[in-house]
């Protein structure tokens, strides 16, 4: 009985289930990725890689792709960063009934939601474009910008905030020169759960555009679909990569 308490009180014991559910679901999905990207039948090859850089209509999907993930990204902190503020603000009571009306629509299926949103732009007779795809994609992915900001200026010292007010600085200031830098974690944290899913989506594009605008999530898919798994597998791996980096790049800045 003694050594069944000994193993079960390990660490690694419990870390176990961990590292299987990892090297099943990203460690070998990543190596399928790479070995895909990089070989067939001819063995090794950079074909895939030279085709993408060569095809000016994969390019310019992935630049579209990234000008769109930008906008809606923008939009999703010029509306979340206000709506967090307040809701983390010490001069109001806490607004229960307003963070419970940002989690409800995450308690839906993203696809069920964007079916919702074609059904509303249906009913007022607006027109399925790119007007409708970056609507939804702040309508779905608002509340990951939010969250993290909210998060952060709740957890921020408010004796840091009561000290610029005694010192005389005016509530612009006290915003712009301590509240807003203390918040940029939160903000950073907030664009990358938003930037990185819109970005590779493809599904709100197909369904609120009649698949009308493709992203570089839809590339990806229909070449997957109809075989071509290397070719969207190098594709993947270019995505993948470009928002690892970015991610990287970003938490270094973030850390100096």
């Amino acid at each position: 009985m003694n050594r069944i308490m000994e193993f079960l009180g390990r660490r690694k014991v419990w870390a176990s289930p961990y590292v299987v559910v990892m090297a099943v679901f990203v460690v070998i999905p990543l190596l399928l990725l790479g070995w895909y990207s990089f070989v067939d039948d001819e063995g090794f090859t950079l074909k895939y890689f030279e085709k993408f850089f060569s095809s000016s209509d994969s390019l310019n999907t992935f630049v579209y792709s990234i000008g769109i993930a930008m906008i809606t990204t923008l939009i999703c902190i010029l509306i979340g960063y206000p709506a967090a503020y307040f809701m983390a603000s010490r001069q109001f009571s806490t607004p229960k009934v307003m963070a419970l009306l940002f989690i409800l629509p995450m308690w839906i299926n993203l696809l069920l939601r964007t079916l919702a949103t074609v059904a509303l732009f249906d009913f007022l007779h607006l027109p399925l474009d790119e007007g409708a795809l970056v609507f939804g994609m702040v309508y779905d992915f608002l509340p990951f910008m939010i969250y993290p900001i909210y998060n952060t200026l709740q957890k921020m010292d408010s004796s840091l905030i009561d000290a610029a007010k005694d010192l005389g600085a005016k509530p612009a200031r006290v915003f712009f020169d301590v509240v807003l830098p203390l918040s940029m974690p939160g903000v950073y944290s907030g664009i990358l759960m938003v930037f990185m899913p819109t970005i590779s989506t493809f599904a709100i594009s197909e369904l609120l555009t009649m698949n009308n605008v493709k992203l570089f999530g839809s590339i990806i898919q229909e070449n997957i679909n109809v075989g071509l798994i290397n070719y969207g597998s190098a594709l993947s791996l270019i995505l993948l990569v470009i928002i690892g980096l970015t991610s990287f790049l970003g938490g270094e800045d973030d850390t100096k």
